[in-house]
């Protein structure tokens, strides 16, 4: 990591906006049901005096018509009512994540340098490692991208030309890419598994392209999902591929949030769960090419006989934050957990770290 980058917020700063952003949904939970208990009582109050009349009309007909009382029957019955449905909980309120007294702080034991492991169910971190410092987060970022992508494409069958911009920027800043030449085009759907099984600097730069038009604009829309996830605070994305820049960056916390909310997209989950890809056969490519999974395939041979195994990741490197990881387990029962690390010493070892977080805290 690079020690002389100066986080944005100090501490204290942002735990003031922490408890600013907790307050404020207590405040608005509690008005969500006084508005509802408002709403609804009327209706139950109408509900209990339409029966007592139907009731009451009943008799009267009973005794004014005894020769009819076996086969008549009230016909009419009081109106169902229904109270409000409840707001949807916003994405911010739907993917947080939170410690509590019982969360693991870890310490020099664990290689990497940061880490957080998540129940997801609950939102509860469960142990953690300098999480809240901010990071360079490498090619964890194009999880996002891959989430921004899927949230706004038309087709998956639509195809996508690679342009020498494209090629150009990845040779130039020396970018991971699925090898796709100028003037191949692939389709959206390849282009989603290139992003992130060969973490292809090409593919996601064609996506980005493809949905916002430019680069740029993509960019933009990354940082508007970082704030509807309630992560501006400390996230903030400049490129859609992981280059190091000292305006792109977020905390292993944040990619947790990130994970999560990608996870819960069929699409977005399905791609990084893949273990391997097959491309279709192109000019430049007669035989199509073999994508795969580095992480998932590498994990699969630590965590066979573990009790939470690996089934979603992401890795990333930059100098600046070392090996990075960002991993979706379950357990044979289906319990899902989110493990994020940074700057482990090798790729190797940060496979090691989330097999041990995984067996350690998640069992």
């Amino acid at each position: 990591m690079d020690h002389s980058y100066e986080p944005i917020l100090s501490e204290e700063e942002r735990a003031r906006r922490r408890a600013q952003r907790a307050a404020a949904r207590k405040r608005k939970q509690r008005a969500r049901r006084r508005r509802l208990l408002l709403q609804t009582t009327p209706f139950l109050l109408l509900a209990v005096l339409l029966t007592g009349v139907l009731v009451r009309n009943a008799l009267n007909d009973r005794k004014k018509e005894p020769a009819e009382q076996n086969t008549a029957s009230i016909s009419a019955a009081a109106p169902e009512v229904l109270p409000e449905k409840p707001e949807e909980p916003s994405p911010a309120e739907r993917y947080a994540i939170s410690s509590s007294p019982d969360t693991i702080q870890l310490g020099e034991a664990l290689p990497s340098a940061y880490a957080v492991v998540v129940d997801r169910a609950s939102g509860t971190i469960l142990a953690e490692k300098s999480s809240e410092t901010v990071i360079s987060p490498a090619s964890m970022t194009k999880i996002l991208t891959l989430l921004v992508a899927v949230e706004h494409l038309k087709s998956l069958e639509d195809t996508v030309p690679i342009t020498i911009e494209i090629t150009d920027y990845c040779y130039v800043n020396d970018c991971s890419v699925v090898g796709y030449e100028v003037g191949e085009t692939a389709t959206v759907r390849e282009l989603l598994y290139g992003t992130i099984l060969s973490s292809g600097a090409d593919a996601a730069l064609a996506l980005a392209t493809y949905v916002a038009g430019s680069h740029e604009a993509f960019v933009d829309l990354m940082n508007e999902k970082l704030a509807e996830l309630g992560l501006s605070d400390t996230a903030h994305f400049t490129n859609c591929v992981g280059l190091y820049d000292k305006e792109h960056h977020c905390t292993v916390r944040d990619m947790a949030v990130i994970l999560n909310a990608a996870m819960d997209e069929p699409l977005c989950r399905e791609v990084l769960s893949a273990h391997t890809y097959e491309t279709a056969p192109t000019e430049f490519h007669p035989d199509g090419q073999v994508l795969s999974n580095w992480f998932l395939r590498k994990i699969e041979d630590h965590d066979k006989e573990q009790p939470v195994r690996a089934v979603g990741a992401k890795t990333g490197y930059v100098a600046q934050s070392g090996s990075c990881a960002a991993s979706w387990g379950e357990n044979s029962q289906g319990q899902a957990f989110i493990c994020v690390t940074g700057n482990a010493y090798s790729a190797g070892r940060a496979i090691y770290d989330h097999v041990e977080l995984y067996k350690t805290y998640c069992s």
